[in-house]
């Protein structure tokens, strides 16, 4: 039976009222400077991201209240929000008896554990920079990315010292400090570097937080690059306000809430959603330590009766290779809603949440660069699968095209194609590139370079949901046609024996590119010729022959960046015999 085009909801239908219930009106009286004032502001004055998550819940009534449970290999640890305040300001003394001012950075390389998540916060309180790392990153990606932002400090393990930052030490001469964390406690002991745990030890539980403007920088992240080097944006403590908007918006986060955001901090999803976000609303959030394992997923989803998850579509995609059966095993009946980003969510996947778990996939937008969710789908909202949503309160989105001089102009036309803008103002917008101003200005466009443009082409629809094409240089240029890779992966995908598909254009000297897919198969699927043929059908008869792939060929899976993305220009450049270019964020295979 052919699926219907939209998921109705109904309010009523709802476990618990949602934040966002009547969006015209929210957008209608949305200001940020209402959310700003709902936050407590330092004492004083000025503005500070680990004073908002943490500290005014660890004065009040949610001082003993489970911050983060940490699932180890063979236990769990709870943080409470008073602890959580007094190990940061322990952190903060830390870098305060080194000598760690206000204007340095602080670089984080130590995975999902408990020191990383104190010393982000501690280095917020002592008015520190913060730059978040990947911990699978070899050797020559940490190099780059701390000469590039300067680090003052570094936070790692021993293990990941030995193996990734020895070799490099003598190439970073910023680095002023190691501070390392034992594994399984134990203390360190290597030549150059400093015990983290005998420091926090010997530091005091208070500590005055420093007096940080709503304008000063917080949080350096590294975008995932997928040529040349990879670009510093910059974000600053006033960015605390969009995520706590978004939070109870995009999220619909409740104080009740067991929170799960599977994303590595490493990356900006993990920092604005892993940490910061779920802190600002108060809520617990489960931290697991571990790699993915399909099986691991679904008990920590059933046993810590996880309420809110937030995971990628890389992720998704692994559990519907693995099969339903998996996911049968076990019941999530805590579990009320489901949010996905990273890259665009395909329809099929959306559907298979709610099949499956019960619960349709919520699908929305945004970059390192704008710092929190721009665009979603909500709990209210009825999904249209395969959309990204629409712009949440105190978010101006457009589409618009640029002539060849640059300028650019806005599209109303329904469904017509272009460039995804935001109207520049939000909170966490992205303040500069590091040690880039010309990249940065290129950014924007129009009157007063009011307009932030994305990068991503896209169509909003008569209903205001936006539509994912693709990347501006992803676009397939067919015998005069524009084609999105993301339709066409899409399409793949509604196979049953497709678990996830890449889609590149391959020149022509006739049609200027045709279109080749790259797919692999579910469990229980084996390559063929026949199946080949059978997929290249399938996708001529949903597309029409001028979209659909001439060509498929089957990979056992597809390179993706660290973050979850399918790396399309990767797969182009194998294709074609190309440089790769900075792989450096790619996915270990």
């Amino acid at each position: 039976m052919a699926r219907p085009d939209i998921i109705r909801k109904r309010i009523a239908d709802l476990r618990v009222p949602p934040n966002l219930a009547d969006y015209a009106a929210a957008r209608a009286t949305f200001s940020w400077q209402a959310v700003r004032d709902e936050l407590a502001g330092l004492p004083g004055g000025g503005l500070n991201i680990a004073f908002e998550a943490v500290e005014r819940h660890a004065r009040g009534p949610l001082r003993d209240k489970t911050a983060f449970r940490f699932l180890g290999a063979g236990a769990s640890r709870d943080i409470g929000y008073g602890e959580l305040s007094r190990l940061s300001n322990r952190f903060a003394n830390v870098l305060r008896a080194l000598g760690v001012g206000k204007d340095e950075r602080l670089f984080l390389l130590c995975g999902r554990r408990p020191e990383l998540y104190v010393a982000m916060l501690g280095g917020f309180k002592n008015g520190t920079a913060v730059s978040p790392l990947f911990s699978a990153f070899g050797p020559e990606p940490i190099a780059t990315r701390i000469r590039l932002g300067e680090g003052s400090v570094l936070v790692t393990t021993d293990a990941l010292y030995e193996r990734k930052v020895a070799q490099i030490r003598g190439a970073l001469p910023t680095l002023r400090h190691v501070l390392l964390v034992g594994e399984d406690g134990k203390t360190t002991n290597i030549p150059g570097t400093l015990d983290l745990a005998a420091l926090m030890s010997q530091a005091d539980d208070a500590c005055d937080i420093a007096a940080t403007a709503a304008g000063d920088l917080a949080l350096l992240h590294f975008t995932s690059g997928t040529t040349g080097t990879p670009k510093g944006a910059m974000h600053v403590h006033d960015a605390v306000v969009t995520h706590f908007a978004t939070g109870r918006y995009a999220l619909d986060l409740h104080a009740e809430d067991i929170f799960w955001c599977t994303a590595d901090p490493g990356w900006v999803t993990g920092t604005s959603y892993g940490i910061i976000a779920p802190l600002l609303h108060g809520v617990t959030s489960i931290v697991d330590e571990a790699e993915f394992d399909v099986e691991r997923w679904y008990r920590i989803l059933d046993e810590e009766k996880v309420s809110v998850w937030y995971t990628a579509p890389t992720a998704i995609r692994m559990l519907m290779k693995a099969g339903a059966e998996i996911a049968g095993k076990r019941s999530y009946p805590s579990l009320r809603f489901i949010a996905s980003v990273g890259e665009p969510l395909n329809p099929e996947a959306v559907w298979w949440g709610r099949e499956v778990l019960g619960l349709p996939i919520h699908d929305n937008w945004w970059q390192t660069e704008t710092g929190g969710i721009m665009i979603a789908n909500t709990p209210a909202f009825d999904i249209k699968p395969g959309s990204m949503g629409r712009p949440l309160p105190g978010i101006e989105a457009a589409i618009v095209r640029r002539d060849a001089a640059g300028n650019i102009s806005l599209v109303d036309t329904p469904d017509s194609e272009g460039e995804l803008a935001l109207k520049a103002g939000w909170p966490s917008m992205l303040r500069g590139y590091l040690h880039d101003e010309e990249r940065y200005r290129k950014c924007f466009a129009g009157l007063d370079n009011e307009w932030y443009l994305s990068g991503d082409l896209a169509r909003r629809d008569a209903d205001g949901y936006y539509w994912f094409v693709g990347r501006a240089d992803d676009v397939i240029k067919s015998a005069g046609h524009l084609i999105g890779p993301f339709e066409v992966e899409s399409a793949l995908m509604e196979h049953p024996a497709v678990a996830e598909a890449g889609v590149i254009g391959k020149p022509d000297a006739v049609v200027g590119e045709v279109v080749k897919a790259f797919v692999s198969l579910r469990q229980g699927f084996a390559a063929s010729e026949t199946l080949r043929l059978e997929l290249l059908g399938h996708a001529r008869k949903k597309l029409g022959a001028a979209v659909a792939p001439k060509e498929i060929a089957f990979l056992p899976s597809l390179p993706r960046t660290r973050s979850g993305k399918i790396m399309r220009r990767l797969l182009k450049a194998r294709e074609l015999g190309l440089p790769e270019g900075d792989t450096s964020t790619l996915e270990a295979g």
